[in-house]
């Protein structure tokens, strides 16, 4: 009987969390598709047609899934940093604490919200990029795979900044600060072979580069990580942040005072 509450508990917040991003498409799903577009124009075809070929394939191809996966990172993180912020703001999260559903319910609501809308995002950017180049998928099962493992991944980060922002600035610190630069340093528009020794060794403790690498290796058959260090990598790092989330949910952490 609870096992039915708890699945009733867990679809509930789900269809919230997606209701609530589709409901405003405008501003959650096209705005990505047309930043992307213009990565893909400016970088892929103006300055790559400079560049040439990176990895032996040509640039617009290969900066094509590290794009696909930023789409994915930035649009898991910011809704369930959002969503789970808004509800703490609004008090409207203590009703579902107090609810008889163990926290992790309630976890797992809002980061399958937070990579649903990064699959679809992610969906959407692919279909950009087919406009712009040919991507033949070499590893559908790796592909699959790693789409979703971040899109759970960085909804949980998102979770953790929520937790602890006590206000709205606070839910755009870590996008701005720290998202972006590791996304940016994560091998989305380079190969990391390219960087001197110092700054290669240092990109390895990236888990974008690992989220990329894998990525690219599943659509194009190249990348400059091991894939089952990758998956090792960012396997660890979800269950880690999963516990995390927990924990301060458990503590009431951000959320009692």
């Amino acid at each position: 009987m609870n096992a039915r509450l708890y699945w009733i508990a867990y679809q509930t917040i789900v269809i919230k969390e997606v209701s609530r991003f589709m409901r405003i498409w405008l501003q959650t799903v096209l705005p990505p598709a047309i930043t992307m577009a213009l990565y893909f124009v400016i970088f892929g075809t103006l300055i790559g047609a400079r560049v040439g070929s990176m990895s032996g394939i040509s640039y617009v191809q290969f900066i094509a899934p590290g794009l696909i996966m930023m789409a994915v990172i930035t649009n898991s993180y910011s809704n369930v940093v959002s969503s789970f912020f808004g509800s703490k703001y609004q008090k409207h999260l203590e009703e579902m604490l107090v609810a008889p559903i163990p926290n992790y319910v309630i976890l797992c609501g809002y980061v399958t919200g937070g990579a649903l809308r990064g699959v679809i995002v992610g969906t959407v950017v692919t279909l950009v990029a087919l406009a712009f180049t040919s991507l033949h998928v070499k590893s559908p099962v790796t592909v699959l795979a790693v789409v979703v493992l971040t899109a759970i991944l960085f909804s949980l980060a998102g979770l953790i900044n929520a937790i602890f922002a006590r206000k709205f600035d606070d839910i755009s610190i870590v996008p701005t600060f720290v998202l972006t630069p590791m996304i940016y340093l994560g091998g989305v528009f380079y190969s990391v072979d390219l960087l001197p020794p110092f700054w290669r060794h240092l990109s390895m403790a990236n888990p974008i580069l690992y989220v990329v690498n894998a990525f690219r290796h599943g659509m194009l058959g190249v990348s400059d990580v091991s894939i089952g260090a990758a998956f090792v990598i960012v396997i660890a790092v979800t269950v880690v942040l999963f516990a995390l989330g927990l924990l301060l949910l458990e503590r009431g952490t951000g959320i009692k005072t």
